[in-house]
């Protein structure tokens, strides 16, 4: 349950760095983080395995290189259903999955 709530927070915290950095990504709030960061930890549960399954020739065709568009269209779901969350374009979206997922695992490896 703490490694669950300690996930939860860094990926609120990666999501604000992402809306920081990245200018076509906006969050409205903290609190609205924390809904993101819930619905972006559903996606990635439940739709991203099924994604990266149909994906995979794709995948294998491009040595690996297609997961960065699996993420970014992620990550751009999450920000059609999550409030205050929004994501401006594919490229934004691209960038932000990136920034949140090199944030999420290096803290993940130090933390965890």
């Amino acid at each position: 349950m703490i490694n669950l709530l300690l996930n939860w927070a860094i990926l609120t915290a990666a999501i604000l760095l992402a809306a920081y950095l990245i200018p076509g990504v906006r969050v409205g709030s903290i609190g609205n983080a924390v809904i993101a960061a819930a619905v972006l930890g559903i996606i990635n549960v439940f739709i991203k395995p099924v994604a990266m399954f149909l994906s995979l020739p794709f995948i294998a065709i491009t040595l690996g290189l297609f997961t960065f568009v699996v993420n970014a269209l992620l990550f751009w779901l999450a920000s059609a259903i999550a409030p205050g969350f929004k994501v401006k374009s594919f490229w934004a979206a691209l960038l932000g999955a990136l920034v949140v997922t090199v944030v999420s695992y290096v803290t993940g490896m130090v933390l965890v």
